[in-house]
């Protein structure tokens, strides 16, 4: 059975089980193989029915002596009592909604019960116990039992069902993709065992086994992937450019502040990759107020120099026109024409920089860009539509947006023969495990120096009953002349009586901007921005706020990248608990950006240990690159920016923090690819290679 075909080809696996298995991820044979568990339960202790103990899990074996139905009337519940017997004794077993298991069981009927035993009222009983007929073997019961991430009307104990039925059907058919000399060095379980093992582990060393198996496994193929895709890059061609010191020079003496180390060196590194005849692919990773901006600006004017354009593109309009605005600054004294493209607008900009904005149709400024008389283009993803052509495109600069291949590359340029230089930048800093990993094809400049004019945020994390002592502390800056920003996790406030999450108890926008403009701040100037307000009016809103029209904006997070605001000196982050480490960093850096001393006031709904511990470390730690660290320690790589989208098992999003075997499969890959570039040794491995690519959309 080929592993690709879709779920459906399954036996007893219709339309209804194939919605329920798409909205688990589940499309292929493959991905249901792949769909692995995320704990067990231990249902391995056969015990006679009077040896068992209280609160504790266990497995019996006995005769269905009598199995009926009652019904409760204040609870509306049908409750289901069975009484087994073994050669030692006997006890009652009980479910809660689970009627047909009167048809289910006959008496005298021999089967497997698994669960806990609970005493209520003197009488001991299984509450609710995990069933299997003896005729049926184990699937459900007597071993170590694989509990699934489900779905709703999709449980554990019909995947067990399903899985087991497929591994019987695809044996001898499910092909090595490891190499045999690292399968055999490394001594992992082979492919198809593994499979059995993970779903249906002889004991929990073969279950650890299976797993470091397909951790290796995975692990191996995303750095054959990105080495792969890092070797196909230095063989594309692209535009040298030299490096021009006399307009680079001029442009950084001209800045109102020095350079720090962090920013020539990283500089320095862009340059000199440019220089070079095939596509520079790398990430300026820097913290919030480290300078990108201007680092990518000398490599714009680097190329604009040496007759090339520049694609400067941002991941939202509001950051797209403060990107517009702060090149045409730095670079208004060297007579260019910067250009601004967004999707939501009919009408579109272009300035001369010497002169004022000058407005004009789209139709006009794409004729300009294919002319080659736009020098820098800057928007958001409209740049890469059909209708964008280039004359010459020589550097495409990208702020947080770091998986932009070849193929959009050359897309962007319309011409195959030259690809252009890629410079990505984030504020986001990258673990050393993840960069060896999921940034593997990327080279990486660290701006890890903040410039020496910014002061410290102090930042802390306030109680409750310390709400209004903050609040008149903001009053204080407010009065000032300074500004500041209340982030909160939800637009709307819903009232929710079945919320067990606690969400309902967090501040929302809306309601928050009430609270504070009639009753905190009232005599000062408060609104609001949010993702559901239209396009032009969050820019007027943020416009408003940046020219000191508005003192206090109430924001979700659509305020977390790239808004600068110097005039800005107090954070508020309400219901932090809900954002990740890098996330609340990010809210942090939306202040600190001038001469003035800087706050950021972190509230939580929460009380557990494990909120506190992050919201420590983002108080205590040192700098953003050991930020990463710990929320990569504290929440796993999925929560870092596009990797859980690349759908990797959460098997192997845990092994993303192993730099031994990170380091190790990248050693591997990088040996195979030596001698084989093109895999024709290993067909199976190509073959997957191909899928995961697919999957993980490098491109």
């Amino acid at each position: 059975m080929n592993l690709s075909l879709p779920i459906n080809r399954v036996s007893k696996i219709g339309p209804i089980w194939e919605t329920k298995l798409k909205r688990l991820g589940i499309e292929t044979i493959y991905d249901l193989l792949y769909h692995f568990p995320h704990r067990y339960e231990d249902f391995s202790d056969l015990t006679s029915i009077s040896k068992i103990k209280i609160n504790t899990l266990c497995t019996i074996k006995g005769k269905v002596l009598a199995i009926e139905n009652t019904r409760t009337f204040k609870k509306r519940m049908t409750i289901t009592e069975a009484i087994i017997q073994d050669r030692s004794g006997a006890i009652k077993a009980i479910w809660f909604n689970q009627p047909y298991l009167t048809k289910t069981f006959k008496e005298k009927e021999e089967v497997f019960l698994s669960g806990k035993a609970i005493l209520k009222k003197n009488e001991l009983y299984l509450s609710n116990p995990v069933y299997e007929k003896i005729s049926q073997g184990f699937t459900h019961t007597g071993a170590l039992i694989p509990v699934y991430p489900e779905t709703e009307g999709l449980s554990s104990r019909w995947l067990r069902t399903i899985l087991k039925s497929v591994l019987r059907e695809v044996k001898n058919e499910i092909p090595e993709i490891i190499p045999l000399e690292i399968l055999k060095e490394k001594k992992l379980l082979e492919r198809e065992n593994a499979l059995w093992q993970i779903h249906f582990p002889k004991s929990d060393k073969f279950a650890q086994r299976a797993k470091e198996r397909f951790s290796f496994e995975h692990l191996f193929l995303i750095q054959l992937t990105v080495l792969k895709e890092r070797i196909k890059i230095a063989q594309e061609r692209s535009v040298p450019i030299p490096l021009n010191l006399k307009f680079i020079k001029r442009l950084v003496s001209s800045l109102p502040y020095k350079l720090t180390d962090a920013q020539r060196k990283c500089s320095w590194q862009i340059l000199k990759d440019m220089e070079k005849p095939f596509p520079m692919n790398r990430l300026l990773e820097g913290d919030v107020g480290s300078g990108k901006t201007i680092v990518a600006t000398i490599a714009a004017l680097n190329a604009v120099k040496n007759r090339g354009q520049v694609a400067f593109m941002a991941p939202t309009e509001i950051l797209a026109k403060q990107h517009f605005q702060e090149v045409f600054k730095l670079l208004k004294n060297f007579k260019l024409d910067v250009g601004i493209l967004t999707g939501k607008e009919d009408k579109f900009y272009s300035k001369k920089l010497k002169n004022d904005f000058i407005e004009i149709s789209r139709e006009k400024l794409l004729k300009k860009t294919e002319n080659q008389e736009i020098d820098v283009l800057i928007g958001t993803h409209a740049l890469i539509q059909d209708k964008v052509k280039f004359g010459k495109l020589a550097l495409v600069i990208l702020d947080e947006q770091h998986r932009f291949g070849v193929k959009q590359r050359a897309k962007l340029c319309k011409q195959k023969e030259l690809i252009p230089h890629l410079l990505s930048m984030t504020a986001t800093p990258i673990p050393r495990t993840l960069a060896l990993t999921i940034y593997g094809d990327l080279d990486l400049s660290l701006l890890d120096e903040i410039p020496k004019e910014r002061k410290k945020i102090i930042t802390e994390i306030v109680k409750q009953s310390e709400r209004e002592k903050i609040y008149r502390f903001i009053i204080r800056e407010l009065k000032k002349g300074r500004q500041a920003f209340v982030v909160c996790p939800r637009i709307e406030d819903k009232d929710d009586k079945e919320d067990r999450s606690g969400w309902s108890e967090t501040k929302a926008v809306e309601k928050e901007y009430k609270v504070l403009s009639e009753d905190i701040f009232p005599e000062f100037r408060v609104d609001m921005i949010h993702g559901k307000m239209p396009s032009k009016e969050k820019e007027k809103t943020m416009k408003d706020f940046k020219n000191k029209k508005i003192d206090v904006i109430v924001s979700t997070s659509v305020i977390e990248v790239g808004i600068d605001v110097p005039n800005a000196t107090v954070m508020v982050i309400e219901g932090a608990e809900r954002f990740g480490l890098a996330q609340l960093h990010q809210f942090r850096g939306r202040v600190g950006r001038s001469k003035f001393q800087s706050y950021c006031f972190i509230f939580t709904s929460s009380n557990s240990q494990k909120s506190y511990y992050r919201l420590k470390a983002l108080r205590e730690a040192k700098n953003s690159f050991a930020l990463a660290e710990k929320d990569l320690e504290i929440r796993g790589p999925g929560d870092f920016s596009g990797i859980r989208q690349w759908g990797i098992p959460d098997l192997t999003m845990r092994s993303l923090s192993d730099l031994s075997l990170i380091e190790e499969t990248r050693e591997r890959a990088r040996e195979l690819l030596e001698k084989d570039f093109h895999l024709k040794k290993e067909p199976f491995l190509k073959e997957r290679i191909k899928e995961f690519q697919e999957n993980i959309h490098l491109e």
